[in-house]
């Protein structure tokens, strides 16, 4: 039995004593009690402990240890500092009553012991100077008998009675080093559970909380730590105060009694000094990430966002869990925004990134929400962004950034751009919440200019290299000043020209003249390329508008012959880069009379070119600009050697585009080849035309159609069609320029066109209502025969060509044999071209199989055999399916079917198709209808097969092509009337069936 030198037994007396004379107090210290260990304290058991060791470790003014061991389902916390006396017994057994009131203390409430309920009944104070214990049974078995009404309270309860309210003496001493020493007996495994969570969760915000603490060790089954130093893992900021007399009346007016008693007030912050990356975070001592709630000292549930751990002396509602509202917790707020820019001014003037800091976006909380707006009024003033120029640190109000420019480019611009600060993309909403005055690009390039060397643009254009490869900014950068060789200062790269080693300075300085804009050599860099600026390749410089309005004027120039040099020394370069540049074509040229001509009137001597056309419109290029730039240079500014091709992309038939206009004629083989006669809307992908086809003299015809088809530019612009595309997206293949020019212009000596003319290859039957080609042709190629307008078969014909096939067809002097007519009536109905008129008359094939010529109103187009049985319909014109369709459409006469009803008169008798003539054509119907005298509207035939495909017939012949007909195997009538004229063939006509 120990000595009771807390008085213990007093304490319990006086309890007891009230409970008894008043049930009412037990219950309301029961309610309290157990109020604060299921609510407010139920996860605040570690801090809590840690808290009482800090206040005992200050009273002691000693530092501060703690221990917690956590073994054999029971938690050790051992402390140093002031060991336990009388008065804390006192307090622990007393709800709401420290025993700190009139000392400096993280504890401030009386209520913090309390959080040991959420584990144990039966918790232990050990200490140098004696012990104590609380028990849930002890207190239980003291009440029992002491009052009746205590009792039923009890009972009410399920035997739930305050724990903390009776004290008993307890024998023990603390472990050796420490002074005191708080045991915890764990109630279940749900307590052992939220002990080792507690356990782990314990990181330098315990320290920093507690700043009287100087150590803290955790000691369990499976874990050993000791968290320390925790200044040197953090930034911290302080400060602190005591109100006076004013701002106690007006700030802790509405505080309890006890809270005005105490005036000081703190804030702190603390930043880690060295965000932890991803897989260090966790890591012993240091935080996960920064707490996101409010210390005041010690944890509340208020979220912060601010990146920064607060720890204020805030005060709380009576949950203890929430900062209470009111005019302390304002200024505290006002305070602790002062602190916080404090702390981004020093951090920034130690090199650190403040921006991230910057409050941006929605508030978490109340608190949160407060904070950030007084933070955010404050640090606009705050110097705390660093100029791009010297280390000097600026108010964000007096700083400006630079839309989407980079540090490079800052860095050429700091000069000029007082206050100018970096801005990346990421601090944008920070930059903005600041009150940082943004430029945007555009305003800072139209203030560039004035005096500056080539070199120095040069160095700015080097600062934008990252900066031009997005769109957005190269369009900024639009007008960007760039220095001309000439010395002139011009806005904008966009088609300079950059000068590099393939143009000689002679040839540059030549066009400098006619406003052709080259860089300054010494201000050229990569990133002009990127704005739009153009290398000086011949091509780029021929390509120059400047260049191109020098070489349309060059007849009136003072130096011709300068300009022609420039152009021609460029193209002989590399004649391919003038491909396409057609306008090359006016530049004049010395021909071999020392006369200015264009080049595309002029020839080499010698050539096919100057063989074939008319010497009134060409003439030969003087021998010495031959010598001097070479025959490919020549021809590529125009120069003919051959016949020469021009060449154009994308165009529209209602806007031909220059390169074309000066072909001959090229309009009306745009209406001519448009769909349906409209060029509005018809476009061709690529065009390719023989150009000064009308330069060809009628004589030397026979060797330019030569020269077309033996070269195979020539030959591509000649024989390939061309693809127009109309409105409707539809395309459609049409003759190419250069083989409608030679269909409509090439007249022979006959006075009749080359076109339409027999091929020599030509159908026999089609080359006989044809004019003859003339010898020569044999010796072209079919493809170039076909594309000049020369005819090999029906397909060939053009509207023309058909109205002439047709008028010759009617000619009655001319003798067509049944043969003949025959192929080509089955030729003419597959034409998709119509003339514009049909003939007045037509030929026809009587049944004698003799052809004649009768007026078209009195033939008729037979397109089934049964129909040929019908002479007085009128006179027949041969065809079969799609082709009978189209005979009646080109000659304008009527189908058979149209005239007459073709209906069976009578019905006739119904009889089986012979077994034998099935199995030879199983297609056959199986029955057939027979008649003594079959006619159909009145006229006699030998058989028909009505509109529901039943044949019908009066004779064997005619049953044959019956059967045959209504099968669709009209093919096999002769083997059905084979074997109905000779039925004992039929083993024989079985057996040649296996071959067919």
């Amino acid at each position: 039995m120990t000595d009771d030198v807390f008085g213990t037994a007093g304490i319990r007396e006086r309890v007891l004593a009230g409970w008894a004379a008043a049930p009412v107090r037990f219950r309301e210290d029961a309610n309290a009690e157990e109020e604060l260990a299921l609510g407010g304290y139920v996860d605040r058991l570690v801090i809590e402990l840690a808290q009482n060791a800090a206040d005992a470790a200050a009273r002691a003014g000693v530092p501060g240890r703690v221990l917690f061991e956590f073994k054999n389902n029971t938690l050790v916390v051992a402390n140093t500092g002031a060991p336990l006396d009388a008065e804390g017994v006192e307090s622990l057994a007393t709800l709401r009553a420290s025993a700190k009131r009139e000392e400096p203390s993280v504890g401030r409430f009386g209520v913090g012991f309390s959080a040991v309920l959420a584990v144990t009944d039966e918790p232990v104070v050990l200490s140098r100077t004696g012990g104590v214990r609380f028990s849930k049974a002890d207190t239980a078995a003291a009440i029992a008998g002491l009052a009746a009404d205590l009792d039923t309270e009890v009972r009410r309860r399920d035997g739930q009675v305050p724990v903390l309210r009776l004290p008993f003496e307890a024998d023990g001493e603390p472990p050796a080093d420490y002074d005191t020493a708080v045991i915890l007996p764990l109630r279940d495994e749900a307590a052992a559970a939220l002990v080792r969570r507690l356990l782990a969760e314990a990181d330098d915000a315990l320290l920093l909380a507690l700043p009287g603490l100087h150590r803290i060790e955790i000691e369990t089954d499976d874990d050993h730590r000791v968290l320390q130093d925790a200044e040197s893992r953090w930034h911290i900021h302080r400060t602190g105060g005591v109100f006076d007399t004013a701002e106690r009346e007006q700030l802790l007016a509405d505080r309890p009694t006890e809270e005005r008693s105490r005036p000081s007030w703190s804030v702190t912050w603390a930043l880690p000094r060295v965000p932890q990356p991803p897989q260090l975070q966790g890591a012993p001592g240091m935080p996960a990430v920064v707490p996101a709630v409010a210390y005041a000292p010690t944890p509340t549930d208020e979220p912060v966002s601010l990146g920064a751990l607060l720890l204020a002396t805030f005060p709380l509602d009576s949950t203890r869990r929430h900062v209470a509202k009111g005019p302390l917790t304002e200024r505290l707020v006002r305070e602790a925004a002062g602190s916080f820019a404090d702390l981004l001014r020093q951090r920034a003037g130690h090199g650190d990134d403040v921006l991230r800091l910057v409050p941006t976006g929605l508030a978490a909380g109340v608190l949160d929400r407060m904070l950030r707006e007084e933070i955010l009024s404050r640090l606009p003033a705050t110097p705390m962004v660093r100029a791009v120029e010297g280390t000097t640190l600026l108010r964000p109000r007096d700083a400006v950034v630079v839309e989407g420019a980079d540090d490079a480019f800052n860095e050429k611009l700091a000069p000029i751009v007082p206050g100018l600060i970096r801005s990346r993309r990421e601090d944008r909403l920070a930059l903005d919440a600041l009150q940082v005055r943004r430029l945007e690009l555009v305003e800072v390039v139209d203030q560039l200019g004035g005096e500056e060397p080539a070199e120095w643009w040069r160095g700015l254009y080097s600062s934008l290299t990252s900066m031009v490869t997005d769109a957005l900014i190269r369009e900024s950068l639009g007008t960007l000043p760039v220095p001309l060789a000439d010395g002139r200062l011009v806005r904008g790269a966009r088609g300079l020209l950059l000068p590099g080693p393939e143009i000689p300075v002679d040839i540059l300085a030549a066009f400098g003249e006619y406003g052709v804009r080259v860089v300054h050599p010494d201000a050229v860099d990569p990133a002009l390329e990127r704005l739009g600026a153009i290398p000086a390749t011949p091509r780029s410089l021929l390509e120059d508008s400047a260049v191109r309005t020098a070489v349309e004027h060059c007849a009136e120039s003072d130096d011709p012959d300068a300009i022609a040099h420039a152009v021609l020394s460029l193209v002989a370069a590399d004649p391919a880069q003038a491909g396409g540049l057609w306008w090359l074509n006016d530049l004049v040229l010395r021909d071999a009379d020392g006369e200015l001509v264009p080049a595309n009137a002029l020839v080499v001597e010698g050539s096919d070119a100057q063989a074939i056309l008319d010497p009134d419109e060409v003439a030969p290029i003087a021998g010495d600009v031959l010598e001097r730039y070479g025959l490919p240079a020549l021809e590529a500014v125009g120069v003919l050697a051959t016949l020469g091709v021009v060449a154009a992309s994308d165009v529209a038939l209602d806007q031909l585009p220059e390169a074309v206009q000066d072909l001959d004629a090229i309009e009306d083989w745009a209406y001519d080849v448009a769909p349906e006669g409209s060029r509005y809307g018809a476009t061709v992908g690529e065009l390719e035309a023989i150009r000064d086809l009308d330069w060809i003299t009628d004589a030397n015809w026979p060797k330019a159609l030569h020269i077309m088809g033996s070269e195979p530019d020539l030959r591509r612009a000649l024989v390939t069609q061309v693809r127009v595309v109309g409105p409707d997206d539809r395309p459609l293949g049409v003759p190419s320029y250069a083989a409608w020019w030679i269909r409509e212009h090439v007249i022979l000596d006959d006075g009749e066109p080359l076109a339409g003319r027999a091929d020599p290859e030509a159908e026999p039957v089609l080359a006989t209502f044809l004019d003859e080609a003339p010898a020569w042709t044999a010796a072209l190629d079919p493809e170039v025969r076909t594309a000049v307008g020369l005819v090999r078969d029906v397909g060939d014909l053009d509207a023309d060509g058909i109205s002439l096939v047709l008028d010759r067809l009617v000619d009655p002097e001319r003798d067509v044999d049944a043969a003949s007519i025959l192929r080509l009536w089955t030729r003419l109905g597959t034409l998709a071209l119509f003339p514009g008129d049909a003939p007045e008359q037509t030929r026809v094939l009587d049944a004698d199989g003799v052809t004649r010529v009768i007026d078209a109103d009195q033939a008729v187009v037979v397109d089934g055999p049964m129909w040929v049985q019908r002479e007085d319909l009128g006179g027949f014109v041969i065809g079969s399916g799609a082709a009978a369709d189209g005979l009646s459409d080109l000659l304008d006469v009527p189908m058979a079917q149209e005239i007459a009803e073709g209906k069976i008169d009578g019905e006739g008798t119904a009889a089986d198709v012979p077994p034998i003539v099935r199995e030879l054509v199983p297609e056959v119907p199986a029955t057939w209808w027979e008649h003594e005298e079959l006619t159909v509207d009145g006229v006699e035939v030998s058989w028909w097969v009505d509109a529901d495909g039943a044949p019908h017939a009066a004779t064997f012949d005619g049953l044959a092509k019956a059967l045959a007909w209504s099968a669709g195997r009209w093919d096999r009538r002769h083997v059905i009337r084979a074997v109905l004229n000779e039925p004992d063939r039929s083993t024989e006509l079985l057996v040649d069936a296996v071959y067919d």
